[in-house]
């Protein structure tokens, strides 16, 4: 009954604390500083409207079996980009939890670019938690996301998380509703800073910061930081042929170090994501 008791109160803190830890390694690395950056697969959970830079089919997978050494925290990820003449499609899934507490979501997204400068992205997100002997409980929600570029080598982003304010049961905001906005620029071709503010409605603005720097062909370093809760992260990147291998770590005042991994898989094209993305938008 102890443990019990423990890894509910474990799981209540996680999830009051971290409502949008979301995939994957690169994005924990730059502390979820990366709405205006949103290059990869994984923009269909963070900022949707970022799938339409990107003009090749790709698919990643995250997974976080333990963090902070608890199996009970696992989380997993999947995402697929299918890109279109005008914009993209996109799929992803999500699984949370253990045998006593698990949640589920299903996703699907339409980006949509406008002269390869202004970019639009919608998702939408189906949510099944399920807790045993008490029953499940499901909502649907919406996220829409916005992308532009200022220069060439500065962009301004923003997302709404659960923009129609969807529930689950019969208890309020056990979603949140989270705004989040800012500027990503490129200093140099294989050095972009980043910077964000994110607002959770019934909590303190939290700002975030990250650096992604391509310090040798095929390895990124990366780094970041941000404020409620105070986290530092980084991270590692390989990027070789049409395989990314993202890595991420980051510290939390209470509960420590925590480390994350994710791949993807880039169908039919190679080379630096920042040079690709640049060829096709100009």
């Amino acid at each position: 009954m102890r443990y019990l008791i423990f890894i509910v109160l474990t799981i209540i803190f996680f999830r009051t604390n971290f409502p949008q830890i979301n995939p994957g390694a690169k994005q924990i690395s730059l502390s979820h500083s990366d709405v205006a950056l949103s290059n990869d697969v994984f923009s269909i959970f963070n900022n949707p409207a970022g799938l339409a830079q990107i003009n090749w089919r790709e698919a990643g997978v995250y997974y976080s079996p333990a963090p902070f050494g608890l199996t009970e925290l696992a989380n997993g990820y999947l995402a697929y980009n299918e890109p279109l003449s005008i914009g993209s499609v996109s799929l992803g899934a999500m699984t949370y939890g253990f045998n006593l507490y698990k949640e589920s979501r299903l996703i699907a997204g339409f980006s949509y670019n406008y002269l390869n400068k202004f970019f639009a992205g919608i998702a939408f997100n189906f949510h099944m938690v399920s807790i045993k002997n008490y029953g499940n409980a499901n909502a649907f929600y919406i996220n829409l996301g916005g992308l532009a570029y200022i220069t060439k080598e500065l962009r301004w982003g923003f997302s709404i998380y659960n923009l129609n304010r969807a529930t689950l049961g019969n208890d309020k905001d056990q979603i949140p509703l989270i705004f989040n906005s800012g500027f990503s620029y490129n200093l140099t071709d294989n050095l972009s800073l980043n910077a964000a503010i994110e607002k959770e409605l019934l909590f303190n603005a939290s700002i975030r910061f990250g650096i992604d720097y391509e310090i040798v062909k095929y390895i990124s370093v990366r780094s970041g930081f941000q404020n409620e809760p105070s986290m530092f992260t980084a991270g590692l990147g390989i990027n070789y042929s049409i395989f990314s291998l993202d890595y991420a770590v980051f510290s939390h005042p209470d509960l420590g170090l925590t480390h994350q991994a994710g791949i993807i898989i880039s169908f039919g094209t190679a080379g630096s994501r920042y040079d690709k993305i640049r060829k096709h938008l100009e």
